[in-house]
């Protein structure tokens, strides 16, 4: 049977945390249903041996297909990606994402039953094994990782078309190839942290609505520190600057009573304050910089 499903995972020197991403990927439901599709921006002699020589210890899903390109960002390992895909639909994950094994039978059924074409969106959770921090606690409690939280209620549903981009997390979801060919990510940027809200901006103008399916469950395992996640966030707010100025209607960037309020909890010495000060310092600097 031909694959349904291609899920295509860039990869940037880190053949250990890929190993258990596919081992995960060789666990999936529809195992045989599936193409995954690793692309690699670095010769790693660590990641091509893993992709090439398959073992007990290691095993590759059974359809599978691994291809090196030059340095280059996430979205760009993407497109290329997609661009040898053969099944109906592509399903975008990382290296570090780990998915429950009925994760790829829930996209696939939710394109194959849908009437039009549309963006899947599933769930993601920390992983337990990397040990959980107090801040990722927070992250995730409070939505300022991935914002599953404030849209709980469109569960099984399509979120609305004003927010959806603010939601086209390429970590867990899925659109049809056709669209994921015509509609591709931004290659041209070397921005951190908002190049997924652009391409969501795209989907949403195109007419494609994202559907939650939160039973499509993976573990991001990644850990951070409090000062990991401060420094992220000032990263944001600097991108989100340079984004702005280079991307027609992006809409991230706070302005007028929003930004008032940042600046006002950004005073107060919890883990929201502390998050939005670091994403002005981010900010004030990019603005400065542009000078």
């Amino acid at each position: 049977m031909s694959p349904q499903l291609s899920v295509i995972i860039p990869t940037h020197n880190r053949a250990d945390i890929l190993a258990k991403c596919l081992a995960h990927l060789a666990k999936q439901t529809i195992a045989e249903n599936i193409e995954v599709i690793v692309v690699s921006d670095t010769n790693n002699p660590a990641t091509t041996e893993l992709c090439t020589q398959p073992s007990a210890l290691n095993p590759l899903p059974p359809h599978f297909r691994f291809i090196e390109i030059p340095p280059c960002q996430q979205g760009t390992a993407r497109n290329r990606g997609v661009a040898i895909a053969t099944a109906p639909a592509c399903f975008f994950i990382g290296d570090d994402i780990f998915l429950k094994e009925d994760c790829c039978a829930l996209h696939e059924s939710i394109h194959r039953n849908m009437q039009k074409p549309v963006a899947v969106l599933g769930s993601i959770g920390w992983d337990p094994d990397v040990g959980i921090t107090p801040v990722m606690e927070w992250l995730a409690m409070s939505g300022w990782q991935f914002g599953y939280p404030s849209i709980e209620r469109y569960a099984g549903d399509f979120l609305p078309k004003s927010i959806q981009h603010q939601f086209s997390y390429a970590s867990n979801i899925s659109v049809p190839t056709e669209i994921a060919r015509r509609i591709p990510f931004l290659e041209d940027i070397s921005l951190y942290g908002w190049e997924d809200i652009e391409w969501g901006a795209r989907l949403r103008d195109a007419g494609i609505p994202l559907f939650f399916a939160p039973d499509a469950r993976a573990l991001h395992h990644h850990t951070m520190t409090l000062e990991e996640s401060l420094r992220r966030m000032e990263t944001l707010g600097a991108s989100v600057v340079k984004m702005e100025s280079i991307t027609p209607g992006f809409d991230r960037r706070p302005r007028g009573w929003k930004l008032l309020a940042y600046k006002v909890f950004a005073g107060f010495p919890t883990m929201s304050g502390k998050h939005r000060a670091a994403f002005l310092r981010g900010m004030n600097k990019a603005m400065s910089d542009e000078e």
